[in-house]
């Protein structure tokens, strides 16, 4: 028998007053359907699947587990490329002073729109998959690009970003030391700064950002209505700064209101920045510190995005931690399917949010979160899953040498009925 709590932590969410004008402002519909039309004209662009995990839910008692795979969009292996792409045609339609009407993919990869428009080089700091769609977009608009990355970034994905163009340079630090880098030499070098973080004075583009991640949402309301449901009835998202779980959260408030899912936000236990601004329990966003050590590279972030604060303080309603074994086991839960579940190639910032589900409904200790979450025959779960294999070296430690995990305590010994 198992007699302790699983390494999770989380916080109800007490400020959440359901106040959907901040959603509403920046997620309006009209903006995914403008978002879902530029991304339709890009070369090679399809919608991801939604895979069914029927057999999981069944085993963990739910209705029904639902995957929005972006490990297959585009080349990229991620679903960062959306809001990247986004803000970088909302920058051009800006200098160009065209309305959508007139905008195109073809139109900003013409001679003309690059006379118009001059020499542009786009710039950003990232843990990967962020750097690595801002170089793609650019490189496929006709533009330059530099991005920096923090000292612990992989080779592999760092070689990733250089592969689509982009001049890389490390920076000594975390993630929001090569943030602050980046603002201070894109002024000195006349770069346009493309973050997926805000701070005081840069809102605008980061709000482009989210808006961009909506086409992914709008993809799964069409695919759930091709299969009789409305809308899940809980979702678990995973936050770095907090850009896309506000996007996820913002896009289901502002479209069903005080009717959306119960929405949970997942992060690293060392690297929980929005936790840890939801315990504070005064409203405002908290930075942590630390090297912000975890597997999970994708949300290895010490600073929460204001903009996406703001969405979240009102609308998530809970805030859990996890430590990185249970990123791992969520990795290997997708790439050892149950007989008849469809096999999810995830990467660790992918997975993170089904080892987090698995702990809570499954270990002693999270019967207050479990009680609350109330996951039923009814329930229907929805996870993204944000990176494939991204960075191939770690993916195969974790899934072929066993790498972070799992605790002999929390073993499962269920068996599927």
């Amino acid at each position: 028998m198992k007699n302790q709590a699983p390494d999770i932590k989380w916080v109800l969410n007490k400020k959440a007053v359901k106040d959907v004008t901040t959603s509403k402002e920046m997620f309006p519909v009209e903006v995914s359907r403008v978002a879902r039309k530029f991304h339709r004209q890009i070369p090679g662009f399809k919608m991801t699947p939604l895979r069914s995990l029927s057999n999981l839910a069944h085993m963990l008692g739910a209705g029904g587990i639902w995957v929005k795979d972006e490990a297959v969009r585009l080349e990229l292996s991620s679903f960062k490329v959306l809001g990247g792409s986004f803000a970088i045609y909302r920058f051009m339609q800006e200098k160009l002073n065209l309305p959508d009407s007139e905008m195109s993919y073809e139109f900003l990869t013409s001679k003309e729109a690059k006379d118009k428009l001059g020499e542009i080089t786009f710039a950003s700091a990232t843990d990967g998959n962020h750097g690595r769609g801002i170089a793609w977009a650019a490189s496929k608009l006709g533009h330059k690009c530099v991005i920096y990355v923090h000292s612990d970034t992989s080779l592999p994905r760092i070689n990733a970003i250089k592969n689509n163009g982009a001049i890389v340079k490390v920076i000594e630090g975390n993630y929001d030391d090569a943030v602050r880098q980046i603002v201070i030499d894109a002024n000195e070098n006349g770069w346009e700064v493309v973050s997926d973080t805000s701070w005081e004075g840069y809102t605008t583009v980061p709000n482009w950002i989210m808006q961009g991640y909506t086409t992914m949402m709008a993809e799964i309301q069409e695919q759930f209505s091709s299969q009789g449901i409305s809308k899940p009835t809980h979702v678990f998202v995973q936050a770095g700064v907090g850009a896309l779980a506000a996007a996820v959260i913002g896009y289901y408030h502002s479209l069903f209101g005080q009717d959306a899912p119960k929405c949970i936000v997942v992060e690293p236990e060392n690297a929980d920045c929005l936790y840890h601004s939801a315990k504070q329990n005064d409203g405002q966003p908290h930075n942590i510190g630390g090297s912000l050590d975890t597997i999970m590279a994708g949300l290895a972030c010490g600073e929460p995005s204001p903009i996406a604060w703001e969405v979240l303080k009102d609308c998530a309603d809970a805030f859990m931690t996890c430590p990185d074994y249970l990123a791992a086991k969520g990795m290997r839960i997708y790439a050892t399917p149950l007989a008849g579940d469809p096999m999810v190639v995830s990467g660790e910032s992918g997975a993170v949010t089904l080892g987090a589900l698995v702990a809570v409904l499954k270990e002693n200790g999270a019967e207050e979160l479990r009680d609350y979450l109330d996951i039923n025959e009814d329930s229907q779960i929805l996870f993204l899953n944000t990176e494939g294999n991204t960075d191939p070296v770690h993916f195969r430690q974790i899934i072929w040498e066993g790498a972070d995990p799992v605790p002999k305590d929390f073993w499962s010994d269920e068996t599927v009925k």
